[in-house]
């Protein structure tokens, strides 16, 4: 029981650290307006882009998040017909491009390739995948830690832990990938409510598949193990949301 009482004050202390380490965004204003948002891989440090033309442009905002640049215009009047013309400056280098699509939503994605000054409608192929990759081996990562740290050492339960966390995890992030152009505060909320069913879901999976301890012990890991998922979820996408 002593021991218990040990691991269990040195996973929370490990919660308290992920929780200072990897802060998450809240956003409590109004809904942003309609924007364009420029997608940029490994962007250079002096990239600038310029909405030609646009003297009433209020709000344009450079961020860069983990290897991608978002280069975010708002307040822009969408408009089907018209024909929106940009200045780049990267590697010392100035072009211009124009959007051959017409624009129809609310939130408009683009990708810039600086490297062949090319522009194309959407994200870039595979970034869905790449997101789901690094949101699932991340909370496998610190929900093995904590797994370990509840004492679970044999093969057939780090066997459960695998498939029980790919099959709901897997599901969550494929399900908010979907949603990844919505703002962050949206999509925290999308998480928390995902969360809540693999909550349920993994409370009732660990204590009946896991026999190597007791149903008490799978239930306390299962509560806080999707705590810590819980963070790790709401920090990548407070850092890779395009909105």
């Amino acid at each position: 029981m002593y021991e218990l009482s040990k691991r269990s004050l040195l996973v929370m202390l490990l919660c308290t650290l992920i929780s200072l380490i990897m802060p998450t965004t809240a956003l409590a204003n109004s809904a942003r307006p309609p924007s364009l948002i420029i997608l940029v891989n490994n962007p250079p440090k002096d990239i600038s882009i310029v909405l030609v033309g646009d003297e009433s442009q209020n709000d344009v905002k450079f961020r860069q998040a983990a290897w991608e640049g978002h280069y975010a215009f708002y307040s822009i009047d969408l408009r089907a017909t018209d024909q929106y013309t940009f200045k780049v400056t990267a590697n010392g280098e100035r072009f211009e491009f124009s959007l051959v699509t017409p624009l129809h939503y609310y939130t408009n994605i683009f990708t810039l390739d600086i490297y062949n000054k090319e522009l194309t409608a959407g994200a870039y192929p595979f970034r869905g995948i790449l997101i789901i990759l690094l949101q699932l081996l991340l909370t496998l990562f610190f929900e093995g830690i904590i797994f370990w740290l509840f004492n679970y050492r044999q093969k057939k339960s780090w066997i459960v832990f695998l498939c029980v966390n790919l099959v709901t995890q897997g599901v969550l992030n494929i399900w908010l990938n979907g949603n990844y152009w919505i703002s962050s505060g949206y999509l925290i909320f999308l998480l928390i409510i995902g969360e809540i069913f693999v909550f349920i879901s993994e409370m009732i999976a660990f204590p009946i598949l896991i026999k190597e301890h007791g149903k008490i012990r799978s239930l306390a890991y299962a509560i806080i193990g999707n705590f810590i998922s819980l963070f790790v979820g709401g920090y990548i996408i407070s850092v890779l949301s395009l909105y």
